[in-house]
């Protein structure tokens, strides 16, 4: 970048609640249902296409493609192709992807773990809905 670009670049200030703002839209992409599962399933190595849809079950190819696509615009996918027959494309992290991933695995991890409570609260407000209609 030059000069100009350099001052531009550290001057924005990113709001993500801003609608115009950038962040809002990588925002949207990473917490994604697809992209939280690609991310965290990324950050358990480097992955080829059809591993990763395997281990993100659900996701169909296409799904898969524009989300990947997505987050490596945003700077968090590597997508490595060789020239190969047939070609040979892998799919990992970057620095950025990294950060990401590990604080979606944490927000998982409690997730996980708060499955009993949320079944229980589940079935009170189910009951509770019931009994009032």
């Amino acid at each position: 970048m030059d000069g100009q670009a350099d001052a531009e670049h550290e001057a924005l200030i990113a709001d993500v609640f801003s609608a115009a703002c950038t962040s809002r839209a990588v925002l949207e992409h990473v917490t994604g249902r697809w992209s939280v599962l690609a991310l965290v399933a990324l950050n358990d190595g480097v992955f080829r296409f059809n591993a990763l849809r395997r281990r993100v079950q659900g996701v169909s190819e296409k799904m898969l493609a524009q989300t990947l696509q997505a987050l490596e615009r945003d700077g968090f996918v590597h997508r490595e192709a060789r020239p190969t027959i047939p070609p040979h494309v892998e799919y990992s992290l970057t620095p950025a992807g990294q950060r990401v991933a590990q604080r979606l695995l944490g927000l998982i991890e409690v997730l996980e773990a708060a499955v009993p409570d949320v079944v229980a609260a589940q079935a009170r407000y189910d009951a509770a809905k019931a009994a009032g209609a």
